[in-house]
């Protein structure tokens, strides 16, 4: 038959032979056998900047023009990715046979040391099949099926000859695999530009978010709902700037990691990178991989780039609870704040025309000229009821609970209500022995009963002066924070150093006789007149002030007389049991009186009178719920007790006008019935609250406690002015409200930490190399690389053991400016430098001057 021209598929085209790594083909029915004897078998690599040499099938000939020439073009649109099929069928030429050129050039790789090559073919000095002419068959003999394949010298010399043949077949070409892209981006590139952006972006602002956690700033009105920003946009304004610097860390320690490694893998003296050490990337994006493939962090959590990746991660995953915890806006109370709070001073508390001129009331003056006083007639009996019940509901709770007690401190204290939404809660104050002071003032073996009790009251003032617009936190916006300010969950407390209004009420049992210089119908003149309530006392011969009037048993224990300034009252008559009749003692008396008598005739008189007192100060707490002010008495460590804050005040002076105002009130409750034995339901409760004996009942109130009590309120009219407080405000502020939530300024403190070193690392290297750890640009290095014996068995299940610890650089083909990854165990040794010449000429590749100045650092610093 005679010989034609072989028209057989043939490889792509092959650059010149630079280098030094060999390359075997092997068929998949082949075995790698280690020699005896002989160095071990090289592993199977591909040539730097070459194919391997194909296997043809009849997809092949999609290379190659009707007239057998390589089309370039075709071939860059092939599958040419040259690898032999475990079944190789017979490759077919253009004219249907099968190439000869082919199956023996296979055969010549494929051949074992043991099959006899035709002499003269290995080693000689013209390539073996050139041009394809003026061979047999039967020149090369075949292996025999499964026949082991053993790698030594013989087939490392055919393999050259075989890519010298395939070099030589096709002529020259472009260079296989060329970089196409940058090693190295400048400063000035928009991707290097974007990720210091981002790590400038995430380093401020974390910086920041550490700052506001560490400040604890309050924003007063600026976070409310009567401010710039209300509460829900200020959380969620928090929770968005705080998810970017979640994303925007993420990102730049993803970069920072690719960058280290890339930069390492590419230093010749570098001990290069791991494949653990690629996979601490995943951590940051996916943190459950630290769990899931935990060997990885056996040998690269150790390392100093793996600890700041675990870091990062745990950074990462708990940023955003660390950001909600410790610096989004949240309701917390502040620490005391002393300043000095201002109010109006329109009157004093006991002013009755001021009184009268503020009560809410549709009567003008006009329809009826006493329209004011009946005004705070019906006021002041409201508000007294009030108290008073709840005062004896306190008191039946405590007779359930057993808790009462004959001491004055230990018994309900007094309680009231202001504006229908404060509670007011007293104090007892100068507490007496009351045994003591009834022996004291028994004569003539009458053993009389004194009950002396003092009740203070909180100042009424702070409550108005907490919501003038004057005394506001941030000047000049608005007010002090109320409640509603703050969806409902608002809350202060102001402790004012204020004096307190004073009632004291002072009782002792008297007996007839004893009455009779203070009963007009005992008088001489005054015996069996009939008294006429609408006449008393005017129309009646009472000396005028300042007539002492006669002396009486009780002037020392009430203060009658000359010596004290004061005389003693005149009643119209005894009252009946179950009845009580008052004393109206004109303009100048600092007092009014009661006479009760009990059910079994005994008599009781007590005097009612108020003043101020320095030893208190007023709290008062307001929430949405409501508020509550306190009178904080005779507290020795108190610093805002009035007497602290003005040193030259009086202590208890006496408030003349108050026995005006108390007047209208004891009217109210209808204290004056008894004159027409009226037997008012008030003035039966009272008598029976008169004690029997000269100590307190642990299980009923006095009649003097149940008085202070009702006349309560006349000592809640506002009145103020400057005045010393300590403020302290529950609003939103940032710094966490649990002591437990501190752990998380561990989490803002390595953020910050790790953004600020990046950024930095950054900064000092001055550009950023291809991420060579990035999948995309790992698979194509990989790909375009020799393989290697150190991933023996990894090619199904991945890396194990050792091999996660096997160390890589990336290496580069000069000539053919072909990039490639390559295993080496540990730094090389230290020799003299055999990079490349930095003294490029014009037409030198950036990439080759930018792998010769990465290559060549002493270190890579990570």
């Amino acid at each position: 038959m005679s010989h034609q021209r072989d028209r057989s598929p043939r490889s792509p085209p092959l650059p010149p032979d630079s280098s030094t790594f060999s390359d075997y083909t092997t068929d998949s029915t082949s075995t790698y056998v280690d020699t005896p004897g002989l160095t071990p078998g090289s592993p199977i690599h591909h040539r730097a900047g070459y194919s391997r040499v194909a296997s043809f099938n009849d997809q092949d000939s999609a290379y190659y023009g009707p007239d057998g020439a390589f089309d370039q073009r075709k071939s860059s649109e092939g599958q040419g990715l040259g690898i032999k099929n475990s079944n190789p069928l017979p490759s077919a030429s253009p004219t249907g046979k099968r190439s000869r050129g082919a199956s023996i050039l296979n055969d010549v790789l494929l051949s074992p040391p043991s099959s006899q090559v035709r002499k003269g073919h290995v080693g000689m000095e013209k390539p073996i099949l050139e041009g394809h002419e003026g061979w047999k068959e039967d020149d090369i003999s075949k292996p025999e099926p499964h026949e082991a394949f053993v790698a030594g010298p013989e087939t490392e010399s055919l393999h050259k000859q075989a890519a010298t043949l395939t070099k030589q077949s096709n002529g020259p070409q472009e260079p296989w695999c060329k970089a196409k892209t940058k090693l190295h981006r400048s400063k000035g590139s928009r991707l290097a530009i974007s990720i210091v952006a981002l790590s400038v972006y995430s380093t401020i602002l974390s910086g920041l978010w550490l700052g506001v956690s560490i400040k604890k700033p309050h924003y007063d009105h600026w976070i409310s709902n009567t401010g710039r920003l209300p509460p829900a946009a200020a959380s969620s304004l928090a929770n968005v700037i705080a998810k970017t610097i979640e994303v925007s860390f993420a990102t730049v320690l993803v970069t920072f990691v690719g960058q280290v490694l890339s930069r390492r893998a590419l230093v010749e003296r570098s001990r290069g990178i791991t494949i653990a050490e690629m996979a601490t990337k995943s951590w940051i994006l996916q943190p459950g991989t630290i769990f899931s493939q935990w060997k990885n962090v056996r040998y690269a959590g150790l390392t100093f780039l793996g600890a700041i990746a675990l870091l990062s991660t745990f950074s990462g995953m708990f940023y955003t609870t660390a950001s909600n915890a410790l610096v989004a806006p949240q309701l917390k109370i502040r620490d005391d704040e002393h300043r000095v709070l201002y109010g109006k001073v329109a009157a004093s508390f006991a002013n009755e025309p001021y009184i009268q001129q503020n009560c809410q009331t549709p009567i003008s003056e006009q329809a009826d000229p006493s329209s004011g006083l009946t005004c705070i007639a019906v006021e002041h009996s409201g508000q007294a009821y009030h108290n008073f019940m709840q005062y004896l509901s306190n008191w039946t709770t405590s007779i359930a609970r057993g808790t009462g007690s004959d001491d004055l401190r230990q018994r309900p204290i007094p309680v009231g209500m202001l504006y229908d939404n404060t509670t007011i809660r007293g104090s007892w104050i100068n507490v007496e022995n009351m045994t003591e002071t009834s022996q004291k003032y028994s004569t003539d073996g009458y053993g009389r009963i004194v009950t002396n009790v003092t009740m203070a009251m909180p100042h009424a003032g702070v409550f108005a002066a907490s919501r003038d617009p004057f005394n506001d936190i941030l000047q000049p916006q608005g007010g002090i924070y109320q409640p509603q300010d703050l969806n409902g969950f608002g809350e202060y407390e102001i402790k004012a150093s204020v004096p307190s209004p004073v009632t004291n009420v002072l009782c002792a049992s008297m007996r007839a006789e004893e009455l009779a210089p203070m009963v007009y119908s005992l008088w001489p003149n005054g015996n069996d007149t009939q008294i006429n309530v609408p006449g008393w006392p005017k129309d009646f011969d009472i000396p005028l002030w300042p007539d002492y009037l006669n002396q009486t048993s009780v002037d020392d224990l009430f203060g009658f007389g000359a010596k004290y300034s004061r005389r003693h009252p005149v009643f119209p008559k005894l009252p009946l049991p179950y009845n009580t009749v008052m004393n109206y003692t004109g303009p100048y008396a600092d007092s009014i009186y009661l006479l009760a008598a009990s059910a079994n005739q005994e008599y009781t008189m007590c005097s009612l009178r108020a003043s101020i007192t320095t030893k208190c100060s007023t709290h008062y707490h307001a929430s949405s719920s409501g508020g509550s002010m306190d009178a904080h008495c005779e507290d020795d460590n108190d610093m805002l007790a009035y007497h602290r804050s003005n040193e030259t005040a009086p202590e208890g002076a006496i408030q003349r006008d108050w026995a005006t105002v108390a007047t209208e009130w004891a009217s109210s409750l209808s204290l004056m019935a008894g004159i027409t034995d009226g037997m008012s339901s008030n003035a039966r409760l009272l008598t029976q609250l008169i004690p029997t004996s000269q100590a307190l009942d642990p299980s009923l109130p006095s009649i003097a406690e149940a008085l202070a009590v009702l006349s309560g309120f006349t000592l809640e009219e506002p009145q103020y002015e400057g005045f010393n407080a300590s403020l302290r405000i529950r609003d939103y502020a940032s710094g966490g409200t649990k002591p437990w939530q501190g752990f998380f300024y561990v989490v803002l403190s390595l953020t910050f930490a790790i953004n600020l070193f990046c950024l930095f690392y950054f900064l000092a290297r001055r550009g950023l190399v291809t991420d060579f750890i990035e999948p995309q640009n790992l698979f194509a290095l990989s790909l375009n690389s020799p393989p290697s014996q150190a991933m023996d068995g990894a090619c199904g299940g991945g890396p194990v053991g050792r091999q996660l610890a096997m160390n890589w650089h990336v290496k580069m083909d000069h000539e053919r400016e072909h990039f490639y990854i390559q295993s080496g165990e540990g730094p090389p040794e230290r020799r003299r430098r055999t990079t490349p010449s930095l003294d490029f000429e014009m037409d030198t590749s950036p990439n080759v001057i930018a792998y010769a100045k990465l290559s060549s650092r002493h270190s890579s610093l990570l």
